[in-house]
């Protein structure tokens, strides 16, 4: 069974600073969790953790490589229509994860998800040893280029009570996201109580 024990999101960012010292070059870490856990939250607090060691970092959030509202909607508000449709992930690989890692290049934001309309968003180059963090929900399992992982986990009853009225149309489908990928991340951490977080720290 896997076993847990209690940590701090500053400390769980100095882990992620730590583990990132042990990778040269630049570097994508990807923070997975459901819009309800505010993954974007923990990346900024772990990229200034990084930038306070002494390397460049960055952030982008999923939600601006989401698909034109013409696409979103296309076929309801139902689960596949969220797992596969809402988010460009092939857009993410082609204009964030491939260009950084090749290139030292990256595309900070695809698509304006409230205006509804191109983010008009200019590339951007990478400093030396640049570490850039990619925040949003269901990253795992789709075969992401990342360099590092970090999942935080919510259970059903955190994720039920964090996630607004209007939006409880998409539980299902990052539930069966859950269910059916199979990666696993480098750091796996409940994450029902954002102040008292705990790690994963084996899987046996």
């Amino acid at each position: 069974m896997p076993r847990f024990t209690p940590t701090t999101p500053d400390a769980l960012a100095d882990l992620v600073t730590r583990t990132l010292r042990t990778l040269d070059g630049h570097r994508v870490v990807g923070v997975d969790g459901a819009d309800a856990a505010r993954p974007w939250d923990f990346a900024r607090r772990a990229a200034d953790r990084v930038r306070a060691d002494g390397r460049p970092a960055a952030l982008v959030t999923l939600h601006d490589f989401v698909r034109p509202a013409s696409l979103r909607m296309e076929f309801g508000r139902d689960e596949i229509a969220y797992r596969t449709g809402w988010f460009d992930y092939s857009a993410l690989r082609r204009e964030v994860l491939d260009p950084v890692h090749h290139a030292g290049i990256w595309l900070p934001a695809l698509w304006d998800e409230a205006a509804d309309r191109s983010a008009r968003a200019q590339r951007r180059t990478a400093l030396p040893a640049t570490v850039l963090f990619v925040a949003g929900p269901m990253l795992l399992g789709r075969g992401l280029p990342f360099d590092l992982t970090v999942r935080l986990d919510l259970g059903a009853a955190a994720l039920t009570r964090g996630t607004p009225d209007e939006e409880a149309w998409t539980l299902p489908g990052l539930h069966a996201h859950d269910r059916e990928h199979s990666e696993t991340p480098d750091h796996f951490v409940r994450w029902d109580h954002p102040d008292r977080p705990a790690l994963r720290i084996d899987a046996d």
